[in-house]
């Protein structure tokens, strides 16, 4: 298959005016790299708590674009150019492994990509498309939106690791209830919140009475093969998924999928929140600065090689204009002069499990041997940033009916029979929809009889992916390897294997004259019914044929006397002063199914520690 590699030249509109180009004498209090679910709330938490602030993002702004402003609109958003970076990423460290995934991709050399497995003669190999976004609001404005809740033990880690007990399961919940404004419950729950930033809906569920929809058919019997009561199925398929009661992360149950957008379809996200805080009447002393790319973090050279001395951040060096970082599918060896920002207080980068890493490495903080490589001064040996790269591994169920599936989404939160202990495994969504993961132009349209059951597999065992440089160059991007399935790969591999079994016996369980489906993947054609599709066949289509777009904790968190942990509690980077990373590579796991929410609640919570922190250090200078 063959997709366009470049389209003409897209400027994002920006919505809020820039400020002037700094120089190395403007300061401000904090200054924040990245503006997604890690970097913008807290830079605008952070103003509106009076200190001034300046958030800078590598792309535009895109927030009245209907691509970006409309869910339904949300593969286009993962797809357009105009904040597109693509990282080409490896699954394996063996390339033949790698080139087994169905949608590999190749660049023709005449404008256009090739996606699949038999590409023409002269193409350069590109990897595993990982799609991210550069643009106000990161990759909260190109997903799907899905607001979920880590379990509890995913928290709960890291009061283990920290003993910071700020960080249980039961003291995190506040967050949600802080940012949220819930647009579909009744007013007065005391664990939810009604006047957040972050609005939170649910789709329609009505359909599911009607029992000769055939969705509601394959909704029954997947109640019933998750130990649920079947006659209960259409009010099951009404629980709210972020509710809160005992033994939660064992309870398997069907669900109403809620996203973090309005009751009307708008996506809700941290644009909404950054662009809220510089139009409020009340003038926070917030700075946005689009388009500009950091290229490392300074350092008070007095304080960097000093026995006794900790470093400590000052600044970042910066460079402006659209399209430099080589990501951007509209880069074309352009580059900008380079200028600095101080800051007062703090640099705090939320980049996002890729670039956070790559900017603390290109600053001289990372592993001693891989910036010596590179003829990058050190400032401080912490052999863990880059690496513990860890994601969801998620794969679907296709298959093909005789007539389509008017079908409405079906969620469901489930254990399998295989599953190592008594949480919930599988995250699954049901509709007549395909989903097969990443690459120019995805997803492929199959046909109105088309019906997938994705699933995203919890608690993911190995975690041995990594973020490496590639060079000194901060226009470059960096090599990015997952190693899927290194550590006790079997042992994930079979449960994605139990639960594509339990959703393919759900799915079959729809009469003529929609039935019979014929299957196009994990057991392709006829397979299934010839006996030639059992567990080790799909265990080898998972291996070969899962993807990712979750990637976290490559900047983990964890305690001072852990070789690999890269911050403190409370987001502190171990060893430095002045230097925090608030983003999705903090989790020390992987939390739950979908980070987009967790990764706003844990930004909200360290401008809750900065400003506490700051408050104490203002009273204790008052008391002396």
């Amino acid at each position: 298959m063959r997709y366009r590699l470049l389209s003409a030249l897209i400027i994002s509109a920006v919505a809020v005016v820039e400020a002037a180009p700094a120089t190395a004498t403007a300061e401000y209090d904090y200054i924040v790299v990245g503006s997604g679910p890690g970097g913008g709330p807290l830079a605008a938490d952070l103003a509106r708590a009076g200190y001034s602030t300046l958030l800078i993002e590598a792309g535009g702004d895109e927030g009245d674009n209907p691509t970006y402003a409309e869910i339904a609109w949300f593969n286009e958003a993962a797809n357009d150019e105009a904040t597109r970076w693509d990282f080409w990423v490896k699954h394996y460290d063996d390339p033949e492994e790698d080139r087994k995934f169905k949608h590999t991709t190749w660049d023709t050399g005449d404008g256009t990509f090739y996606v699949g497995l038999d590409p023409p003669e002269g193409a350069k190999y590109l990897g595993i498309q990982y799609p991210r976004a550069a643009v106000l609001g990161g990759c909260a404005m190109h997903n799907a939106a899905v607001c979920t809740l880590p379990a509890d033990d995913d928290w709960n880690i890291i009061v283990n690791k920290t003993g910071d007990a700020s960080w249980s399961a039961s003291n995190m919940r506040k967050y949600l209830k802080k940012i949220e404004r819930n647009q579909y419950l009744p007013p007065g729950d005391p664990n939810r919140g009604y006047d957040g930033w972050l609005a939170t809906s649910v789709g329609p569920t009505d359909w599911a009475r009607n029992s000769s929809n055939p969705a509601t058919t394959i909704l029954k019997k997947l109640a019933a093969l998750t130990g649920q009561d079947e006659t209960r199925a259409a009010d099951l398929l009404g629980t709210d998924i972020l509710t809160e009661i005992p033994n939660l992360d064992e309870t398997s149950s069907l669900y109403n999928l809620a996203q973090h957008a309005d009751s009307t379809g708008k996506r809700n996200s941290p644009n909404n929140y950054v662009r809220a805080t510089l139009a409020d009447p009340a003038k926070y002393p917030l700075t946005l600065k689009l388009h500009t790319l950091v290229t490392r973090v300074l350092f008070d050279e007095s304080t960097v090689g000093v026995p006794g001395v900790t470093p400590r951040a000052i600044g970042v060096e910066i460079m402006q204009g659209q399209s430099l970082y080589k990501a951007d599918p509209k880069h074309n060896g352009q580059t900008a002069p380079k200028s600095q920002i101080l800051a007062a207080r703090e640099v705090i980068i939320s980049g996002g499990a890729f670039n956070s890493p790559q900017l603390l490495k290109l600053s001289g903080i990372g592993p001693r041997d891989e910036l010596a490589k590179f003829n990058i001064p050190l400032v401080k040996h912490l052999p863990g940033v880059g690496e513990n790269l860890g994601d969801n591994y998620e794969g679907s169920l296709l298959a093909m009916g005789q007539t389509p599936v008017n079908s409405g989404l079906i969620t469901a939160v489930f254990r399998t029979p295989n599953a190592p202990d008594a949480r919930r495994n599988i995250f699954t969504w049901c509709g007549a929809f395909s989903f097969e993961g990443f690459w120019p132009g995805f997803p492929t349209w199959h046909g109105a009889e088309q019906y997938t059951c994705a699933l995203v597999h919890m608690q993911p065992k190995s975690q041995a992916g990594s973020v490496t440089l590639r060079s000194a160059d901060p226009q470059d991007v960096p090599e990015i390897n997952f190693r899927f399935f290194k550590n006790q790969g079997d042992q994930d591999l079979e449960e994605l294997v139990a639960g594509a079994n339990i959703l393919r016996e759900a799915i079959n369980s729809v009469p003529e004259p929609v039935a019979p489906f014929v299957e196009r993947h994990p057991c392709e054609g006829d397979r299934r019914e010839s006996g030639d599709c059992g567990e080790e066949v799909q265990k080898e289509y998972f291996k070969s044929q899962a993807y990712s777009h979750h990637a976290t904790s490559t900047c983990a968190i964890g305690g001072e006397d852990e070789e690999m942990a890269v911050l403190d509690s409370k987001f502190r980077v171990h060893g430095v002063r002045g230097l925090r990373v608030v983003d999705a590579s903090a989790f020390p796991v992987v939390p739950g199914a979908f980070p987009s929410c967790p990764t706003m609640m844990i930004s909200v919570k360290a401008a809750e520690d900065i400003v506490a922190e700051r408050k104490a250090e203002e009273g204790a200078a008052a008391r002396m």
